[in-house]
């Protein structure tokens, strides 16, 4: 197997992974984003890396693809950016035929939680398993699934969009313009506006766990409730797709239990017994190189093509 690149494409920071024969990042490197600089820039400042990661390599080796998971939207077939509203500077743009012509290179492109859902399906909490459902939970909500081994997409590439599922028909106004969404409970930001309605403090959800391991009840409300939607949600999943295995990740996913605990328990009152006896609830194993694993076997899968 040869040695690929994986890259992890944010809305702030870059993280580019050399990934060797044995899918084990060999070196890192990690840059800003800078998207207001615009497509140009950025292809240029990743190239840059591509290089000093090829100088880690012996002399008869070199880096035969790069995979790259980014925000969305975007089209995965076609290799284009679409309306990033966090990256307006790179939006609608042909990102993967520029980076290629750059580096003169195969690159892949897909959607972030599905690199991310890769990474975790390949070499992580969803290892030896035929099929899986990676939720991220971070600022927004996303998903991937993968069923028998392969990801679905959908007919219009839209399959995973669980952070928009409806938990409650008559609960929150979710940013999106709908009523009750899961992303409405459980992001980042609904976690803190969440308890400063009940606290009058606003602190970050990293805060809002510590104070919840702490014992504090208000603290532990919040997660509770994020809880009871997550486990709608996946209740909801599991009854229609049948899978089993259920990975959350993302940085609401680092409060462990506290989230997954009241998920594991709410989904049982939404699914039948005999299909919520099977399902596994777990946070994700690889954390941020969950992402860079995933692009570089999407990079791999390039070089099958």
């Amino acid at each position: 197997m040869s040695h690929v690149i994986g890259i992890d494409l944010g809305g702030s920071k870059i993280a580019l992974g050399l990934v060797g024969p044995r899918d084990e990042i060999l070196a890192r490197r990690r840059i800003d984003t800078d998207a207001d600089a615009g497509l140009d820039s950025v292809v240029r400042r990743i190239a840059v890396e591509v290089d000093e990661l090829q100088r880690a390599l012996a002399p008869d080796e070199s880096i035969a693809a790069v995979g790259v998971g980014a925000p969305g939207p975007l089209d995965h077939i076609k290799g284009e950016l679409l309306t990033l509203v966090n990256l307006p500077g790179i939006s609608n743009t042909p990102f993967r035929s520029a980076l290629s012509a750059r580096l003169s290179l195969p690159v892949a492109l897909d959607h972030d939680a599905k690199a991310a859902a890769l990474g975790e399906f390949h070499f992580g909490a969803g290892r030896r398993r035929d099929s899986m459902i990676y939720i991220v939970i971070g600022t927004g909500v996303g998903a991937a699934i993968i069923y028998e081994g392969a990801l679905l997409y959908g007919e219009s590439n839209s399959a995973g969009e669980s952070g928009h599922m409806t938990v409650d028909p008559q609960g929150r106004r979710c940013h999106c313009g709908s009523r009750g969404c899961l992303e409405a409970y459980t992001s980042g930001p609904a976690l803190s506006r969440a308890y400063a309605a009940i606290s009058g403090d606003i602190i970050s959800g990293g805060e809002i766990a510590s104070r919840a391991r702490a014992g504090e009840s208000k603290a532990l409300g919040v997660f509770h409730e994020a809880g009871r939607a997550l486990g709608v949600a996946i209740a909801s999943l599991a009854m229609t797709l049948n899978i089993e295995t259920f990975v959350i990740g993302g940085s609401v996913a680092k409060a462990g239990d506290l989230l997954l605990g009241p998920a594991r328990e709410s989904l049982k009152g939404y699914s039948f017994q005999a299909v919520s006896a099977r399902l596994r609830v777990v946070a994700s194993e690889l954390g941020e190189d969950g992402p860079i694993l995933g692009a570089a076997a999407l990079a791999r899968r390039q070089l099958q093509v």
